[in-house]
Order: structure tokens, then C-alpha cells, then sequence
């Protein structure tokens, strides 16, 4: 089962990628790490050029908007949600002017699509944004995603990006997303704690077992998602038609293995739900 599984991997036509903060800055220093970023985009665009839709939702804009200020972590933790605005206000500027610079070296058009809450509750705006979403890919784009933090708050926030990027690949009907993470796939307990943690390959039904799992734990202290922010992922992207696979960004290259079907990180299985209401969910995300 699981080898057939794998094997339909190399047929998804429309995927979702997330990557987070973690994964695109120097541990050392927390400025952006430029060769991964460099991998990333030719990973996508290769993704692209095999004919397959492409979206990239990706995390990053307010710690480079704290690195380009000069705030240090701290100092923004102490501050309130307009120093985060600000912040964000200025690194998403600089992270879309990185990347369309990357993207434009192989030849590939990307664009910004800026999301909050209100864009799935709102009748209106999700109409509009998935019309968006739908004419981009028509025209070969590569949609870049993040939350609009400019203007986001505890009420309109979705407030972690693998929950975001579950939520577009709702809104987009994707067949597959794949979260880059900091940590190999799903354990049975914290593998940085736990030396006993046992790795689990497949996610046949995301089971309450399974959600027990998702601590609220990260192995960063940049990223805003742990692992209970990926079980809820899943469960929505798996609700939604979507299989999704926790993968580790380590090696950014992991991402054409996966799509040759190696089977490499944690593969969440696809169980279509009609009865799953993508709106009524995303508005009691905190509840």
C-alpha cells in the first residue's frame, strides 16, 4: 500500500509547498540563507516545467523585516503586535523583491498573494481569491503566499503558515501539499526528547491517536508552527482531497524525491469529506 501510495506521488498535478522561517535563515546569525533559497526556487520552477501547478507558501517576512530594522529578537518580543506589523511591513517587501529576483533566473514569472482570515470567510474575497489563484496557474505563475502580518490581528490572523498553506490547498483544490519542516515526518513522541520516538511513515485516517501526537513543541525559536499545527494541516488538507507529506528541509532537494515517489517523510493520506466545511472552520480557528 504505502509503495503504491508513493507511486502516485509522481502523478500530483497541483501542489502546495510550505517552507518555514527556519528553513530559510543562517541558525547562526538569522540573516536569509541565499543557496537554499536558490535551491528552493529551482526546485519549484523544475516542478513547474514537468507541467504541474505550483504554489509556494512561505514563512519568513517578519524576521527578515527584524534583521533589516535591526531589532533583536528580544527587543521585538517586548514590543507590541505593531512592531511585528512594521516589521513585516518592510521583510515582505524584501522577501518577494529575493525571490522574484531567483525566480526570474530561470526564466519562471512569480507573484504575491497576501492572505487573512477574512479572505476565506468573506463570500466575496474567497471568490475573488481563488479566481486569482486560478488565472495565475493558468498563465504558467507561480503564486508566492503568506499572511498579510501588515494588517493581520488575533481576530483576522490565521496565525501559523502550515495551517495557511492547508487552507489554500482547500481553496485551490490541490492534490498535494508538502510541508518542509524542521524535523524528519511524524513520531510518536518528540524525537529531540525521546530517543525511544518511533517514526511513522503513513497517516491511513488521521485518528485522535494521531492528533496526540501534534505537540505544541518546535525545534525554533524563528517559526510559529510545531507539529499540532501540522496534524491541523492535514486534517484539513486531507478533509479537502488533498494527501500531504511532512517532509525534512535539511536538504531542500528532498522535494524532487519526493515527487520521483521516494519515500522519504510522513505521507498523510487523502480522505475526501463532503461534509467538511472549509469557512466554518477557518472561522473558529481559535476556539
Amino acid at each position: 500500500m504505502e509503495k503504491k501510495l508513493r507511486e502516485e506521488i509522481k502523478e500530483k498535478k497541483r501542489i502546495v509547498v510550505k517552507i518555514g522561517s527556519s528553513s530559510l535563515q543562517h541558525k547562526e546569525t538569522g540573516e536569509l540563507d541565499y543557496t537554499r533559497m536558490e535551491v528552493l526556487v529551482r526546485e519549484l520552477c523544475n516542478m513547474r516545467n514537468q507541467g504541474k501547478d505550483v504554489i509556494l507558501v512561505t514563512s519568513g517576512a517578519i524576521a527578515v523585516g527584524k534583521k533589516a530594522i535591526g531589532l533583536s529578537r528580544l527587543e521585538s518580543e517586548a514590543g507590541h503586535l505593531g512592531v511585528k506589523q512594521a516589521c513585516a511591513a518592510v521583510g515582505q517587501a524584501r522577501l518577494m523583491m529575493i525571490y522574484q529576483k531567483i525566480f526570474a533566473e530561470y526564466n519562471q514569472v512569480a507573484a504575491q498573494i497576501l492572505m487573512t482570515k477574512d479572505t476565506i470567510i468573506n463570500d466575496f474575497n474567497r471568490y475573488n481569491a481563488r479566481n486569482t489563484f486560478s488565472e495565475l496557474l493558468s498563465m504558467g505563475v507561480i503564486p508566492i503566499v503568506n499572511e498579510n502580518d501588515t494588517v493581520a490581528t488575533y481576530e483576522i490572523g490565521i496565525g501559523d503558515n502550515d495551517t495557511l498553506s492547508a487552507i489554500v490547498a482547500a481553496l485551490i483544490e490541490a492534490d498535494l501539499l508538502i510541508l518542509l519542516s524542521d524535523i524528519d515526518g511524524l513520531y510518536t513522541d518528540d524525537p529531540r526528547t525521546n530517543p525511544d520516538a518511533r517514526f511513522i511513515e503513513e497517516v491511513e485516517e488521521l485518528t485522535e491517536e494521531y492528533c496526540r501526537m501534534g505537540k505544541e513543541s518546535t525545534g525554533s525559536d524563528v517559526g510559529t508552527g510545531g507539529m499540532n499545527t501540522k496534524i491541523n494541516a492535514a486534517r484539513i488538507a486531507t478533509n479537502s482531497g488533498a494527501d500531504m507529506i511532512i517532509a525534512n528541509s535539511k536538504d531542500i532537494r528532498i522535494l524532487h524525491r519526493i515527487m520521483d515517489g521516494r519515500r522519504l517523510g510522513t505521507l498523510f493520506k487523502k480522505h475526501r469529506q463532503e461534509e467538511f466545511d472549509l469557512v466554518s472552520f477557518v472561522e473558529h480557528l481559535h476556539e
